[in-house]
């Protein structure tokens, strides 16, 4: 389909992109990679009177070292988070992750930001920055501002972002050597949504799980940290036994989505196996 009649400006810095997405209103959108904003378009679902393209901004784009974190740009794309060197190094469930996204022509174009500002609970990017207890950045007529990942997730398709707001990055905490990692994402094809994906972190010592933290995909109306589990696997031996027994939790406090892919139930199953898996890969066991 052919989509409704939008007015485009490209602006060439953040001030200018905050000031032409307030001058627009409630009828303006922001727009990346496309990949979330363009098949709505197409669809009708979403009537845009102007979109501000933030392609332009280069300040946006790329993973800096920060000391403590690292700072990804908005507009970094998929391609360049699993290729990137710091990321790889500091950060490799954000590299992981990204590498299964879509297919290869999605991965160049579509962008963290966008991805985490569109807020689909079935999106993976969102529960990996939520299992790294990221922070995002946002900037408005306001100023800047940083929001953690736990408070950005407000409903299906919303978040804390404020009206005139663009999110410009996210910071993600550096992991020691002493952390594994795991995403696990179960999907009908290799272009496909997940219909359940398990974001596992796991820090070891003296054979134990000295801490982990586990990211859902997919099972309620926003990414969701498996708290129970978390909770159950702390201090327990790092062993596949344990780390199954913590992952039968998963499911708890969930409020998974029936669709034509899968029950609730199904979800819940998913989210126990995919959880065990991901805890054991995470822990090297």
């Amino acid at each position: 389909m052919i989509p409704a009649k939008f007015d485009y400006v490209r602006p060439s810095s953040i001030n200018d992109a905050v000031s032409a997405l307030a001058e627009g209103g409630e009828d303006a959108k922001v727009i990346a990679g496309g990949q979330s904003l363009l098949p709505l378009l197409r669809l009708r679902l979403a009537y845009p009177e102007l979109l501000v393209d933030l392609g332009a901004l280069d300040d946006l784009r790329g993973v800096t070292d920060a000391g403590d974190h690292l700072l990804i740009g908005a507009t970094t794309t998929h391609y360049q988070l699993v290729h990137d060197p710091l990321v790889t190094q500091h950060c490799g469930l954000v590299a992981e992750a990204a590498g299964v996204v879509a297919d290869p022509a999605v991965r160049h174009r579509a962008t963290i930001g966008g991805v985490i500002a569109h807020a689909d609970p079935a999106g993976d990017l969102p529960a990996v920055v939520l299992a790294l207890d990221a922070t995002l950045v946002a900037r408005g007529p306001g100023g800047e501002r940083e929001i953690a990942a736990r408070d950005f997730f407000v409903d299906y398709l919303t978040t804390a972002l404020q009206p005139g707001e663009i999110l410009t990055g996210i910071r993600v905490p550096k992991l020691g050597s002493d952390w594994g990692y795991r995403y696990e994402k179960f999907h009908r094809t290799a272009q496909a949504w997940a219909i359940v994906g398990v974001a596992a972190l796991v820090r070891r010592s003296n054979g134990q799980v000295a801490e982990a933290r586990v990211g859902l995909t997919n099972m309620g109306s926003v990414p969701i940290r498996a708290g129970s589990v978390e909770a159950a696997v702390a201090g327990a031996q790092a062993s596949p036994e344990a780390l199954r027994a913590a992952a039968a939790s998963a499911a708890d406090g969930t409020q998974p989505p029936a669709d034509l892919h899968g029950a609730p139930d199904y979800r819940r199953h998913l989210a126990q196996v995919l959880t065990g898996r991901a805890l054991e890969a995470a822990a090297g066991v």
